[in-house]
């Protein structure tokens, strides 16, 4: 092995492979190397857009600022985007080229093995170490012929694998067991450690079954990382951040849960600004005592505004409109506030016309074309609450098919370029946009919450100015690569990145 790079593969989804490739990536780069993250194929619907309008992982886009990098989309050339559970929206190179069922991205797939290798070698040529991320689990048996992610993927640029155990779970001993046992013998004999993730207690009470692993692997178990209080972005929405309330503050956030979910990751600053509960929302109840709804962006935004109509929420959002309170929509969310939309063409949904929740006067028609640009926002209203904001600028980036037509009865807020990219009510309630990342900066968002708190009747300032995400981010970044630098054996890891185990 060449010792240019370093893979993470899992025994299954969500065992902490994103986090960990994060991690190594800092600490790679604290010691002083040019690193760069790298993951084949994703299926997410949290994606980013790089400075060149391509769309990619959001996973890795993250990873790329641990490494401290710009991300590339040489670093995930595939990303699926399910728009069903049968169906997904393919991008290659960082652009679209089309909706495929599962049979028929299985049967295309081979096709981009030369692509992706001719990618990771341009990438690998340009800095030290790759860190490379698996997907799901390489004991997928049934789906070894096609694959282009996992153990293939190892093998294309030669790299020793790190098989990660998620403790968490329960039965890990048996699940790296297992897919140890379910890998051919080539396969094996690249996993050059393992890695038990996500410990909960005493690591002594552990020590009697590591060792029983290792003569049954005969591969070393080089750490067992704790369990980590981790608010770095999730790769997708199979993440434990629906399940809970974060913050106990007075001014009380509900994002709505929709279906199809996608770039959650805009409302984490929501969740971390103090003063602030944030919860994901799918009920009526869950809406009700919220000082602000957020309808976030979705891959079906047709399905999931039908979605929400049989769940009954969308009457409950318009309650909350008409009574004064503030309503958000990012993108998707934001196409739902309108009178209604249309797809012709059927780019997202089977559903060629639903009626909108009608709480901002505009239409929005689907096409195929969609637009992916990095942007800067910046807040021009002529009146209400909104104009004393007038001037604040946010960075942020675009990914929709949608154009929308205003009617008299909205109030431009937002302009990228001179263009609106977001309007508002007449009363400035209901505000939407297409820009992600609103709210990373904290000058939108602590704007938001002057105006929330005066609604209420709150007294008094916020105590502390929202953080930007940047700097929040190298926060967690640094905290994570501690404490994987100390759980983990680094000289090991470093000798099996060099080739030397």
């Amino acid at each position: 092995m060449r010792g240019k790079s370093l893979m993470i593969q899992g025994t299954g989804s969500s065992v902490g492979k994103s986090v960990l490739c994060a991690a190594l990536l800092r600490i790679l780069r604290q010691d002083g190397m040019a690193v760069a993250p790298f993951k084949a194929q994703n299926m997410a619907l949290n994606s980013f857009v790089t400075r060149e309008g391509h769309e990619m992982g959001r996973a890795q886009a993250t990873q790329a600022q641990a490494a401290g990098v710009e991300p590339s989309v040489m670093m995930n050339p595939v990303l699926l985007k399910p728009t069903s559970d049968r169906r997904s929206q393919v991008i290659v190179d960082g652009r679209a080229i089309g909706v495929m069922t599962a049979a028929e991205y299985h049967r295309y797939k081979p096709r981009l093995r030369e692509r992706i290798k001719a990618t990771y070698d341009r990438l690998e040529s340009v800095v030290d170490a790759v860190v490379i991320e698996g997907a799901g689990s390489p004991a997928e048996i049934n789906l070894r012929e096609g694959d282009i992610v996992n153990m293939s993927m190892a093998e294309a640029a030669d790299a020793p694998v790190l098989l990660v155990g998620d403790i968490n779970l329960g039965g890990v001993f048996a699940s790296l067991l297992g897919t140890v046992m379910l890998l051919t013998e080539e396969e094996r004999a690249r996993v050059k450690g393992v890695i038990i993730n996500k410990f909960r207690g005493d690591v002594s009470i552990l020590e009697p079954g590591l060792r029983m692993l290792e003569e049954r692997i005969h591969i070393p178990v080089l750490g067992v990382v704790p369990w980590m209080n981790i608010e770095l972005e999730d790769e997708d929405s199979v993440t434990e951040r629906f399940r809970r309330v974060t913050g106990q503050g007075e001014v009380e956030v509900a994002v709505v849960r929709l279906p199809h979910i996608s770039n959650f990751t805009d409302f984490q600053a929501l969740a971390l600004q103090e003063g602030v509960t944030c919860r994901y929302a799918d009920t009526v109840s869950a809406l009700e005592h919220a000082d602000v709804i957020v309808l976030p962006g979705t891959k079906n935004t047709m399905e999931d505004l039908l979605a929400i109509r049989r769940r009954g929420l969308d009457a409950a959002i318009v309650r909350h409109a008409r009574a004064g309170k503030l309503v958000i929509g990012v993108c998707g969310g934001y196409q739902m506030l309108g009178n209604t939309l249309r797809d012709p063409e059927h780019v997202e949904s089977r559903v060629p016309e639903v009626s909108g929740l009608g709480l901002v006067d505009m239409d929005v028609t689907f096409a195929r074309e969609k637009r992916t640009r990095q942007a800067v926002g910046t807040v021009e209203c002529p009146d209400g609450w909104l104009a004393a904001m007038n001037g604040v600028t946010v960075d942020g980036y675009e990914i929709h098919a949608g154009h929308n037509a205003f009617g008299p009865g909205c109030t431009p807020w937002l302009r990228v370029d001179g263009e609106i990219d977001g309007v508002c009510s007449e009363g400035g309630n209901v505000l939407g946009s297409y820009l992600h990342g609103l709210f990373d900066d904290g000058q939108l968002l602590g704007g938001i919450l002057r105006y929330v708190r005066e609604q209420k009747g709150l007294s008094g300032e916020m105590s502390n100015k929202a953080m930007t995400m940047t700097d929040f981010r190298e926060r967690e970044f640094d905290r994570v690569a501690a404490i994987v630098r100390e759980s983990l054996d680094m000289d090991a890891v470093y000798d099996i990145l060099r080739g030397k185990r």
